[in-house]
């Protein structure tokens, strides 16, 4: 099954699933209810970190075997949660056993952060099913990329809690993302996030140009992820207000003409019309297909973006590349779109 018939799916899914999930009183909650942003409480030094897949199945061994290398590389201890080698079709067991794994993480007083293994597909499956007032009251920092986009966005709309947009566990870290994560999880720093210089064979900066869509500066809260998974979320109560906000998107392996239908879907919600800066990040292999012609990206976000007139740029570093950026959705952020630039305005942790 592709992504895209995938997501048709899960919306079918997720309205049958919250329809008769009568438990958890805080996930059927409107989003008018606004949660205060409760931050997690910081990361210990050789502290425990959880290892959960609440997307895709695992191949094989060797993505556990370097998760926790991983894990144990950086200075910590690595707890797998019970079902993480599960498998049901595609995904890392069934909705249940993926819910209960990243519900028992949260719960667990030994647990001090969450690492997700990987994404793929199927988080937004288990929305339903977490709980989100437990969540809350044991906020701790939970970190992915991709399809845990969905995680990120509706850990932020149910329980109020800031996550971290970054490497997943079996993700290829490297000295970037290790400076990143010690600067954000262990200095604690407030992060200004800037694109890597050029490299030392090159005349001027290619692999890491921003370009400035609207000139300017705007402060808002940060969130976004992936862009075919968060518009995936349209029409849901997994969503958190877009009034105001810092809006970053990226994506990986969708054609022109469909990243045109995801903002064009973003602008009819309304969304679009709310933010009050864009970052656009890479868009690895976004490549028009055969056929009798295809809409630019340039043209693209000259259609919806440009026309809002807020601060905005593409080019970072963030997405479906070998170093991104470590960012903490739900923090209040500066976007200075001629520089291409986001600052942290407020700490990440309590």
């Amino acid at each position: 099954m592709n992504k895209r018939t995938f997501l048709k799916s899960v919306s079918l899914l997720s309205a049958g699933l919250l329809a008769g999930n009568s438990v958890q009183a805080v996930a059927n909650s409107s989003n008018h209810n606004v949660l205060s942003l409760k931050k997690p409480t910081s990361l210990p030094r050789k502290g425990t970190i959880g290892v959960v897949s609440p997307s895709a199945a695992t191949a094989n061994q060797k993505d556990i075997i370097l998760a926790k290398q991983v894990i144990e590389a950086l200075g910590y201890k690595a707890k797998l949660a019970p079902n993480i080698m599960a498998r049901r079709g595609h995904l890392a067991g069934t909705d249940t056993q993926r819910a209960d794994d990243l519900n028992a993480l949260f719960n667990d007083s030994s647990v001090d952060a969450i690492f997700c293994l990987r994404g793929g597909s199927g988080a937004a499956r288990i929305l339903p099913l977490l709980d989100y007032a437990m969540i809350r009251a044991n906020a701790k920092p939970l970190m992915g990329y991709s399809d845990i986009t969905a995680l990120h966005n509706a850990l932020l709309a149910k329980a109020g809690i800031v996550s971290f947009h970054g490497p997943n566990a079996s993700s290829s870290w490297n000295r970037f993302h290790v400076k990143q994560f010690q600067q954000m999880f262990e200095q604690q720093t407030r992060m200004h996030f800037s694109n890597l210089p050029k490299g030392e064979d090159e005349l001027v900066n290619s692999q890491y140009l921003t370009q400035t869509i609207t000139p300017g500066k705007a402060t808002g809260q940060l969130i976004g992820g992936n862009l075919t998974v968060l518009t995936a979320l349209a029409g849901s109560t997994y969503l958190p207000e877009f009034d105001g906000a810092i809006l970053f998107l990226e994506d990986i392996d969708e054609a022109p003409y469909r990243i045109d239908r995801m903002l064009s879907t973003l602008k009819l919600m309304g969304a679009l019309d709310k933010i009050a800066g864009f970052v656009f990040g890479d868009c690895n292999d976004c490549t028009p297909g055969r056929g009798y012609g295809s809409l630019t990206l340039d043209e693209i976000f000259a259609d919806y973006i440009k026309p809002l007139g807020i601060p905005a740029y593409r080019g970072a570093m963030i997405g479906h590349i070998k170093r991104q950026f470590i960012l903490p959705v739900g923090t209040q952020v500066e976007i200075n779109a001629d520089a291409g630039t986001l600052t942290m305005k407020e700490a990440a942790f309590s």
